[in-house]
């Protein structure tokens, strides 16, 4: 119906471009310079449609090399195939979206985590990832949290935590997850002298809110809502499970949050075109020792079809 709606108000052949595929991002433009400093102000963030992959590829690629640049320790080396590059634009829109938060479905090394770095880093958005010891508890995990509480209630900056099932050491850890996607708040997570300095600090922030009525302070009550609500608005949650086994099946039910409240995206196959791409990538500079009167691309095919063998 839609399709016919389509031919009748605005013509066959404008109906049809309108049928195609449309993506639609918001990391385009760049923000302008300043007329002294000469350096960049903040990009505009304008939501519109992408005018195709490959100038969206080319995009992220320059975002990539910038990231990389800024963060030596986790320098981005992947393929951008169209697959990978649908997934980043879905990362970057969940990062943008008030109380966004994903859960990122796929088997391991399908590139989860790399993505939501940098779309964390093209979103304006800083990246925090637990590191897991051996005594590494629940005790632990809210220690984890505190920053990022305060980088995101109180100064209002986009903060992304990766959690991966890998550093799921004790179930409980799920439950405080799942609290945080229901409410955004974490039972006795600050102590008394931490909540003083908080609510000194949001404060501020307080009276440039509508929130703010005109000469009267805040109460506690009113401070704490309002940093809650600011941790809920910009601390995203960005959880890399594998479907593999049971086990995500029963966190699925036993922590239902991790569904209802996460935007759900699964990392499936890869397409043939993706794996053309990556080996397009990886074996450009390959050098293949061809016997006498056999071409170089009958010798490639002729090693990919070992490797393939010993696979």
């Amino acid at each position: 119906t839609i399709d016919k709606l389509l031919e009748e108000q605005f013509g066959v052949a404008k109906a049809a471009s309108l049928k195609e595929p449309m993506y639609f991002v918001d990391f385009l433009r760049d923000g302008e310079e300043d007329p002294e400093t000469g350096e960049p102000g903040p990009p505009p963030r304008i939501y519109e449609p992408v005018p195709g992959l490959p100038e969206c590829k080319a995009r992220v690629g320059s975002f990539v090399t910038s990231f990389n640049d800024s963060f030596k320790l986790n320098a981005v080396d992947m393929v951008l195939f169209d697959d990978a590059l649908l997934h980043f634009m879905r990362i970057c829109r969940v990062m943008r979206t008030p109380r966004g938060s994903a859960l990122l479905v796929g088997v391991g090394g399908s590139g989860k985590q790399t993505l939501t770095r940098l779309g964390s880093y093209v979103s304006g958005a800083t990246f925090f990832q637990s590191t897991i010891t051996k005594s590494f508890s629940a005790q632990n995990l809210l220690d984890d949290f505190k920053p990022l509480y305060v980088q995101a209630g109180v100064k209002g900056k986009g903060t992304a935590f990766i959690f991966t099932d890998k550093e799921i050491k004790e179930e409980s850890f799920l439950e405080y997850i799942n609290i945080f996607l229901n409410t955004g708040e974490l039972p006795n997570l600050f102590a008394r002298d931490e909540l003083d300095a908080i609510y000194g600090e949001a404060a501020e922030y307080y009276a440039k809110s509508p929130y703010a009525r005109v000469g009267e302070d805040p109460t506690q009550d009113e401070l704490w809502t309002f940093f809650i609500e600011r941790v809920r608005h910009h601390l995203h949650i960005v959880l890399c499970f594998s479907p593999v086994g049971d086990k995500f099946r029963t966190r699925a039910q036993k922590f239902p949050a991790l569904i209802n409240g996460c935007t759900i995206d699964w990392f499936l196959q890869w397409p043939a075109e993706a794996l053309v791409d990556v080996a397009t990538s990886l074996m450009t500079d390959f050098e293949v020792d061809a016997e006498e009167g056999e071409d170089t691309r009958g010798a490639l095919i002729s090693h990919m079809g070992q490797c393939h063998d010993i696979v």
